[in-house]
């Protein structure tokens, strides 16, 4: 059994890291969130120490530390501009960490926590479970044992609903989340970069504060892509239904059923991490330079090859600035 600790047990992704953490029958000792919410705990593990200032998350994993309980892992669920400095402070207190993507914002971050984990011998190890789901993985074996010299035409849709929360929460702030395309897409962009392989070209047409959209040219595949967090733009038929979220995925005009397969793939992650299998940092590096000029590159506008949905009306919400 294996001893983890745990930053930022009231998010939204907490649970699945709790629920992965128990289900490989390890044991949480401690968490900590600035935010008292953390019921959940109680469904997993409800002996675990919590605090909801840092400091003394710090002071008590030295303590118990001295007291000869070592922490294996520390597990990072906070929002994406925390990441980095709380990796080191994992890899500090002498554990691996496992962090949710992205595992940092800018790509320059990653060289540096290599040269901590090669200072530390500790590793860091991010969350791809797109690699993992059997639809996705069914797609890398086609188109690798399809013609090498075959390019893909792929169209990605994303829309996943947020309502007006998001835009005074961290994830409405480009700093601190990096923006529709690293907040909801960095893990479908680390998905096209494992099937298809390296970037040729990083085009994009749209980028605001509820929708982003661009093209993509991998070694295997030339990908137009569209992502939005507005539900209103959701087909009229799907809305009907009372979902709030949308995803399709077309290869050369075929689609890809992509609709379940979900709810373990935080466990199969922890499985192979902790067989010392997990993706590391280098595995996050081509995803993550991706998201990275998304974000800093200058919006062409509704030119070349793009999206079919970036054409929808762009209207001004009223809680963003």
């Amino acid at each position: 059994m294996k001893n983890f600790a745990l930053i930022g047990a009231a998010g939204f992704i907490a649970p699945r890291h709790l629920r992965a953490i128990k289900d490989t029958n390890n044991n949480l000792v401690a968490a900590q969130d600035i935010f008292d919410s953390v019921g959940i705990l109680d469904s997993y593990f409800p002996e675990a120490d919590f605090f909801t200032e840092f400091e003394r998350f710090d002071r008590h994993i030295e303590k118990i530390k001295r007291l000869g309980t070592k922490i294996d892992y520390v597990s990072i669920c906070t929002p994406n501009y925390l990441h980095d400095s709380h990796i080191r402070f994992g890899l500090r207190h002498g554990a691996d960490v496992i962090c949710e993507k992205p595992i940092v914002l800018n790509p320059w971050n990653l060289d540096a926590l290599k040269e901590m984990e090669n200072e530390t011998g500790h590793k860091v190890f991010t969350i791809l479970q797109l690699r993992l789901h059997d639809s996705i993985k069914a797609l890398k074996a086609r188109i690798d044992a399809g013609p090498k010299d075959k390019i893909y035409d792929f169209d990605l849709t994303y829309q996943t609903s947020r309502g007006h929360w998001y835009y005074t929460s961290w994830k409405g702030n480009t700093d601190k989340s990096g923006g529709i395309a690293t907040n909801i897409g960095v893990h479908f962009f680390d998905m096209l970069s494992w099937v298809f392989g390296p970037v040729k070209q990083n085009i994009v047409h749209l980028h605001t504060h509820d929708r982003a959209a661009g093209y993509l040219e991998f070694d295997r595949a030339r990908v137009r892509w569209f992502l939005s967090i507005e539900y209103t733009i959701i087909k009229e038929e799907v809305r009907k239904t009372g979902r709030r979220t949308f995803r399709s995925m077309k290869v050369d005009g075929e689609q890809i059923e992509f609709s379940d397969g979900f709810t373990e793939l935080h466990t199969l992650s922890y499985k192979d991490i902790l067989k010392g299998v997990g993706f590391g940092i280098d595995a996050s590096r081509q995803a993550i330079e991706i998201v990275h000029d998304i974000r800093t590159k200058p919006q062409l506008g509704l030119k070349g090859d793009y999206h079919p949905l970036a054409k929808l009306k762009l209207q001004k919400h009223p809680f963003v600035i």
